[in-house]
């Protein structure tokens, strides 16, 4: 057994009602199969009605358990209210929300429409907080606990050039995941965040790195340990973190990314750039005062003269 095998035992989120937003493709799609494996009983919803509906067969067909798809543009509250009454009524009641549903751009900033903002934002933040607000209303009228799951980035707490909607987006959900992890947990329901690194989807990344470029930017190069995420990976983070198993945690964000921000947050982690050959020699020279740091700059500032060139 390994990383992508499912990791929880047989029916650990049986009879549990779970609606995944973004569920009919990608990263949605893979937490709400393995979802379905364990047992639960699941809404999957997007725009796209003919993508839910195969979705919806295939992930039934997989583990013999009833899959419900609804259309909803998660952006306008009343369609959202929809998915909640429906879900009820299909199967009783709604015990999870996890928001997957995203939206996002490539680009530099001053290259954006004010629409392009709009769009992201109103996918990532407001689609979230739409469907938080109103599952939320509903379980503590019902006098219901529950439980909620964000799917965020690692830039939601330091930013990133180039996706700056996303990433004001995605922070807003962040501040929003610890916030209701304290105010509602006296309701009995929790609130947590997974921060995925590079679990690469042929339809986002062939959107957003078309062409020759998903090879020059290969996001493997970023991972310390050396490849992308296997999407049984987060789906078996996911599912720990609906299930029960998981009741002691409230309001903490678990990054699943191979160490990558890490690599690109650290002030000398350009330093995997330095060959085995010098760090010998600088070991040789340890004893003279200055030598080694007077190389390692050497070597530092010609890569960044070849990186000009």
């Amino acid at each position: 057994m390994d990383y992508t095998s499912g990791m929880l035992k047989d029916d650990a989120l049986k009879d549990k009602v779970i609606i995944v937003t973004g569920g009919g493709t990608g990263l949605g799609k893979s937490m709400a199969s393995y979802f379905s494996e364990l047992g639960a009983k699941i809404v999957i919803c997007s725009r796209k009605m003919e993508v839910l509906e195969e979705t919806a067969a295939e992930i039934s067909e997989n583990s013999g358990n009833d899959v419900l798809p609804i259309s909803c543009d998660v952006r306008e509250y009343g369609q959202v209210e929809e998915v909640i009454s429906r879900s009820k009524e299909h199967f009783g009641a709604v015990h999870v929300l996890l928001n997957n549903a995203a939206g996002n751009f490539i680009s530099p900033t001053e290259r954006l429409s004010h629409r392009a903002f709009d769009t992201v934002i109103d996918i990532v933040l407001r689609g979230t907080y739409n469907f938080t607000l109103a599952v939320g209303k509903d379980w503590i009228a019902n006098k219901q606990s529950g439980n909620i799951l964000n799917i965020i980035t690692t830039y939601s707490w330091t930013g990133s050039g180039y996706v700056v909607p996303s990433a004001a987006s995605k922070a807003g959900v962040l501040a929003m995941t610890r916030s209701l992890a304290v105010e509602w947990a006296k309701y009995g329901i929790r609130s947590n965040a997974i921060a995925p690194g590079p679990f690469p989807t042929e339809g986002a990344w062939s959107r957003l790195l078309p062409g020759n470029l998903k090879k020059k930017f290969d996001p493997a190069i970023k991972v310390p340990v050396g490849r992308v995420g296997e999407h049984q990976e987060l789906a078996n983070l996911a599912a720990y973190l609906v299930s029960d198993f998981s009741a002691y945690i409230n309001g903490e964000v678990i990054t699943i990314d191979g160490g990558e921000w890490l690599k690109g947050a650290g002030e000398f982690n350009m330093l995997d750039q330095v060959p085995d050959e010098l760090w010998d020699a600088m070991e040789m020279s340890r004893k003279k005062t200055g030598s080694k740091l007077k190389m390692l700059w050497l070597y530092l500032n010609g890569l960044r003269k070849i990186k000009k060139k």
